[in-house]
């Protein structure tokens, strides 16, 4: 028998129920998985002894900026990826809006032959949409590319999609799920104005949920899911942040869904109680709004309206953070955090941790239709985490993976740690250490 990797002895998280067993790993699968203790007196390989930990998947990211190319100052794939290893998180999901932006089939490909070169983890990247590039659109392969992203609001370049007839085309001929990054334009616009007409230069951060406000979020919500039913769409409405959002959707089993929804795990964590306290270091589009709001998501992931969560982790240097609210930019690192923060969430009693593990895992294998991932089944790929449920550690610069070099989470100290993670059956971060020569793999879709 070949020489692999022995997990055992710890509590292990597979298709909605744990158990106390052990995984075996040989080559890049998932060979073997059972209860109790390992039944051979010997095994050939590495023996991870898991005793006190849980054995997890891989967690998905189905939203990141890894910010290359053209802004490499902020991020790079290499550096986010070993970030996110760090973090449990084997495979991300890369947005278009770098320099120059990805609204072209060779742009796209140029990205894809970047990863293979540097990422620590697994990889797929979103297309652009534009006014303008619905034919390159239709030429997307579905196998390969996760999906197409349609900024309804602003962004950087020339990727805010507002005209009604490229809007129309996209939704009916794209081969891959739509993505949409929904805040209705002209309503963001219209409450600028208005605060700008009231305090000039002195606005502040605690008024970025005023301007990028509850409306302007559900108007172009409801007018993405009102697309997608008219022209038979496959829709994922991005970085919900309001509860009234939410009525938008339906319960019911992730697989017969055609429209689905994602949730960050900021606006999972913070309110805008938080912005005198964190300033602009929690300013995101959309913006993360009232305790009410943030409780209502929280509702949703335990009674199924809300069906992925992610992060929409989008570093930026901190002195581009440390100035005033109008320059500031939006967006800030979580990959690294993420699943932590949401295991903490577990522990405080908001939902389960067979619930976090099946919104940041399960799910977005699911709704992207990810061949051979985002579960703990024999065949599968060994994406792996161990996370030790009581082991505290706390934020701080030092541990900090991220090019930034800062993080929302500084100074939080969660009650669980990561200490393995694996990628294909490859261990690429083990006990505070990533291994940076370790490189993933395009994922695969079925489509």
């Amino acid at each position: 028998m070949s020489r692999g990797l022995l997990i055992r002895g710890g509590t292990v998280f597979g298709d909605g129920v744990r158990f106390e067993g052990y995984v075996v790993v040989r080559g890049e699968r998932i060979a073997e998985i059972g209860r109790g203790a390992y039944p051979h007196d010997r095994f050939e390989g590495e023996t991870i002894d898991a005793r006190g930990q849980w054995v997890l998947p891989g967690a998905i990211d189905d939203q990141v900026h890894f910010r290359e190319p053209g802004l490499t100052y902020k991020a790079d794939i290499h550096s986010e990826s070993a970030a996110a290893a760090a973090g449990g998180v084997t495979s991300f999901m890369d947005m278009p809006n770098v320099k120059p932006p990805t609204v072209t089939l060779g742009l796209l490909d140029e990205k894809f032959e970047r990863a293979a070169e540097t990422s620590v983890t697994n990889y797929s990247f979103y297309f652009g949409a534009t006014n303008e590039n619905a034919a390159e659109i239709e030429r997307i392969d579905p196998k390969r590319v996760c999906g197409v992203k349609v900024f309804m609001g602003s962004s950087t370049g020339n990727m805010l999609v507002d005209d009604d007839r490229a809007l129309a085309s996209i939704f009916a001929q794209s081969p891959v799920p739509v993505a949409t990054h929904c805040e209705d334009e002209a309503t963001v616009r219209a409450n600028m104005e208005r605060f700008r007409a009231g305090y000039g230069d002195e606005i502040t951060v605690a008024m970025h949920p005023l301007i990028r406000s509850a409306e302007a979020c559900y108007r172009s919500s409801a007018k993405a899911i009102e697309l997608a039913t008219r022209y038979g769409a496959d829709l994922h409405v991005l970085h919900l942040s309001t509860a009234r959002e939410l009525d938008l959707f339906d319960r019911g089993p992730l697989s017969g869904k055609r429209i689905t929804n994602e949730v960050c795990v900021h606006h999972l964590w913070f309110s805008d109680a938080d912005y005198a306290r964190m300033g602009n270091f929690i300013k995101w589009n959309p913006a993360i709004k009232s305790e009410a709001d943030r409780d209502a998501l929280r509702r949703g992931i335990a009674d199924g309206r809300v069906d992925v969560v992610a992060t929409d982790h989008a570093p930026h240097t901190l002195d581009e953070k440390k100035l005033p609210y109008l320059k500031a930019p939006s967006g800030g690192p979580l990959v690294q955090h993420s699943l932590v923060a949401m295991l903490e969430m577990s522990r405080n009693g908001v939902f389960p941790v067979e619930t976090a593990v099946e919104k940041m895992c399960h799910a977005p294998a699911v709704r992207f239709r990810i061949r051979e991932r985002g579960y703990l089944r024999e065949g599968y790929f060994a994406d792996i985490v161990l996370v030790r449920p009581d082991d505290p550690w706390t934020v701080s610069p030092q541990n900090i993976l991220s090019k930034c070099g800062w993080s929302p989470f500084e100074g939080v100290t969660f009650s669980n740690r990561v200490t393995h993670t694996l990628v294909n059956g490859k261990i690429v971060f083990r006990n505070g250490a990533v291994d940076r020569d370790a490189r993933g793999r395009a994922l695969e879709f079925d489509r």
